[in-house]
């Protein structure tokens, strides 16, 4: 791999436990700002260093949100560095374990994800020379503390590192707020930090946000988030028409309601790009009666319309829907992906770089867009629940086909008889 020498805030994640260093009698590191600041690479290898010069055949934690992503952003490019520096690195991944040595030295590093409370459940009567947790502030604060508490042994150290949420947000107040308290070197990283990101890639990154996820992803900044959810979409330029192109695939997502309306979209893609080209919505209180299970699948079938759909995602909730597709054969279902806040960032990020685009005959998603707005509460990150059927159906879209990769299981299509 070929970097860019370092800049002076990533030298000091790599360096500030070293014996010259002023730093290096701090209990912990947090590190945290932009996106792509080239603050999780820096921090990643310095943990292993640090472990090699202050241990042998001990044990350590390395945690992300959940094991794919962690894989996938950290431990990828972390082992080929490692392997290039000379350490012999054994991966065991039935046990999420990664053994390394170098020269006489051994040290094992078990693998985390902290996705929910009953994750603290996972790390329980370990002992750990010390623990880097990535993406900490997606990790509830019971995971966090089982992890930290497992560090008994003598100048074990936290590693933190995270993009900005919420400024209520617990780790923002009991770590950020009160890093000299806690003992703990905190360093703000920016994008500008980051010698490998050109101004051109930092310029992307920059119209990719908006609102308060500008502010946070590119700012760095905890801010709270206000105002509509997705406010780049209030221009008629954002919309198109139905293409009239030939579509390579078909699928459908369904916001399932009973008193609630039901919300489906159908998607068509063509090259790399999905269409939302159509959907049916229904409202019983604005119809004044409600639909069964039965009558909202034909209505499904008639969206599709002899379509060939590869696949339909459900809201997870909706388990009597899912039986009934499941039970008629015809189409392949699988529960949708349904976190909302990470559910909304990637929608932002798919309509902005146009992976995804709505087209105008879809008048109920039109209207929810312009309605869709953030809560007022302080206190975390949460949507107003109305005019967010279209807008959660969207969501299961994305987060479970267009970025099935980033989920923790994979949308296979297989061929129906």
């Amino acid at each position: 791999m070929n970097y860019k020498p370092f800049s002076k805030k990533q030298m000091l994640v790599l360096t500030w436990w070293h014996g010259i260093s002023r730093h290096k009698n701090h209990d912990a590191v947090i590190c945290d700002g932009a996106v792509r600041s080239g603050k999780t690479f820096c921090m990643s290898l310095s943990f292993v260093l640090w472990a090699f010069s202050h241990f042998s055949d001990s044990s350590f934690a390395i945690c992300g949100k959940t094991i794919r992503s962690l894989r996938r952003n950290l431990i990828v490019p972390l082992l080929t560095e490692l392997r290039q520096l000379g350490c012999e690195v054994n991966e065991k991944h039935s046990e999420n374990l990664i053994t390394v040595r170098f020269q006489n030295r051994v040290n094992r590093f078990y693998l985390f994800g902290g996705k929910d409370e009953g994750s603290a459940s996972l790390i329980q009567g370990m002992t750990l020379c010390g623990v880097l947790l990535d993406e900490v502030a997606l990790m509830p604060r019971s995971f966090v503390e089982q992890a930290l508490a497992r560090c008994s042994v003598s100048s074990s150290t936290f590693w933190f590192n995270c993009n900005p949420e919420y400024p209520s947000h617990w780790f923002y107040n009991e770590w950020i707020k009160k890093a000299k308290e806690k003992n703990a070197l905190y360093i703000h990283f920016s994008m500008h930090d980051n010698p490998s990101l050109s101004k051109k890639m930092i310029k992307r990154y920059e119209k990719l946000y908006s609102g308060s996820f500008y502010e946070r992803f590119v700012k760095g900044r905890w801010v709270a988030v206000n105002g509509a959810v997705y406010p780049f979409m209030d221009d008629d330029s954002a919309y198109v028409d139905v293409p009239k192109g030939r579509f390579s695939d078909y699928c459908v997502s369904c916001d399932y309601g009973t008193v609630n309306p039901a919300s489906f979209g159908l998607w068509g893609k063509i090259d790399d790009v999905w269409y939302r080209i159509d959907e049916y919505y229904f409202d019983s209180k604005i119809e004044g009666y409600q639909r069964t299970d039965e009558e909202h699948y034909e209505a499904l079938k008639k969206l599709i319309n002899s379509r060939n759909v590869s696949c339909i995602t459900v809201d997870p909730s909706a388990a009597s829907f899912i039986e009934v597709i499941k039970r008629h054969k015809e189409y392949n279902v699988v529960p949708a992906h349904n976190n909302v806040i990470d559910g909304i960032r990637t929608v932002s990020s798919a309509l902005k770089e146009g992976r995804i685009k709505i087209c105008r005959n879809c008048v109920d998603t039109k209207r929810e867009f312009s309605l869709y707005r953030w809560s007022e509460n302080s206190n975390n990150d949460s949507v107003i629940k109305q005019n967010d059927h279209s807008m959660d159906d969207i969501r299961y879209f994305v987060s479970t086909i267009l970025n099935s990769d980033d989920s923790d299981f994979a949308v296979v299509a297989t061929k129906r008889f």
